[in-house]
């Protein structure tokens, strides 16, 4: 079993940065996508950013231009560079690795950002 641990979410005024970070149990970053979700009070979880086993990222239009994703496999650790964060970008990030098409196989607890005005 892998266990997924988020960390560095946290409060910041709109305009401002926050890098969240995703920590694996074990090496699995090198043979496995990863991936960021958030989920805002009331709405739907949705997708933020993917990274591939082979470095392919993808974003959702909503961040492209302010977040950046990557990972260093040698520390089996993700991260999530958030800039020029908006008040929209308030909600609980999760990050998710391997099989994320068919949902994910592993899923952190997740970790709570709140962007005010």
């Amino acid at each position: 079993q892998v266990q997924l641990v988020e960390s560095g979410g946290g409060s910041v005024q709109a305009g401002g940065s926050l890098k969240l970070s995703c920590a694996a149990s074990r090496s699995i970053f090198s043979r496995c996508g990863m991936g960021w979700y958030r989920q805002a009070p009331g709405k739907a979880r949705e997708v933020v950013s993917t990274i591939g086993h082979d470095d392919t990222t993808a974003y959702a239009d909503s961040v492209k231009g302010r977040f950046t994703i990557s990972r260093d496999n040698a520390k089996n650790t993700m991260y999530l560079q958030m800039n020029s964060l908006k008040t929209e970008d308030t909600a609980v990030y999760y990050c998710a690795a391997c099989a994320l098409a068919s949902g994910g196989s592993y899923w952190g607890q997740g970790t709570q950002v709140t962007v005010s005005s």
